[in-house]
């Protein structure tokens, strides 16, 4: 059975845009899903990369349009400018670990409310309450919010070293038991193909 190594943001627009497409994959070809959620500024930092209130205008121009032209392409509604965006990530990260841990609920769910309340729904994801609501969602425990906190942080920052390791550099990143990496919500169909070709 192959293993999916998924490296995400919880506050990224285009992991929201991934909806739920890298599951129906996983189910397809009977792979498995580890979700690695980690701190998206941090991986640019470390990678070259820029935040996108720094990036140069022509940048910024071309990431709303291809922002715009993705949720259309994908039925996703998503608001360019969302009232809550940045925001702290770590909380709502933490909780995704918890949840993957505790297991029971659905974790690819979890990641598309989450990034859904903020691209969608102007939500603080970084809101406790809002967790919790996800989480609940999901079939999870909202006391999940609280429970894991500790052992979240370790791995939410153990994420970020593995991304820079293997060479994942943005979000969403998926990476295969074969070391074949794949960048971006509109990678999936490539992801798709080569799955196809090592089953």
């Amino acid at each position: 059975m192959s293993n999916i190594d998924y490296y995400f943001s919880s506050i990224s627009p285009f992991t929201y845009l991934a909806g739920t497409r890298l599951e129906q994959l996983a189910k397809k070809y009977e792979a498995t899903i580890t979700y690695k959620p980690l701190d998206i500024m941090a991986l640019f930092a470390r990678t070259g990369g820029v935040s996108p209130k720094d990036r140069h205008a022509s940048r910024q121009e071309y990431r709303a349009q291809e922002l715009r032209r993705q949720s259309v392409k994908t039925g996703l509604a998503l608001t360019l400018q969302p009232a809550f965006f940045p925001t702290n990530m770590a909380p709502s990260s933490y909780a995704i670990i918890a949840a993957q841990i505790a297991g029971g609920g659905d974790i690819g769910g979890l990641v598309h409310s989450l990034t859904g309340a903020c691209w969608a729904q102007e939500l603080d994801i970084a809101d406790e309450a809002v967790i919790r609501g996800c989480l609940a969602a999901a079939g999870f425990d909202p006391e999940l919010v609280n429970s894991g906190l500790l052992q979240g942080a370790e791995i939410y920052a153990q994420n970020l070293e593995d991304a820079v390791s293997v060479g994942a550099f943005g979000a969403p990143f998926y990476i295969t038991d074969q070391g074949e990496r794949f960048w971006g919500q509109d990678r999936l169909d490539d992801l798709d193909w080569y799955l196809a070709r090592i089953e």
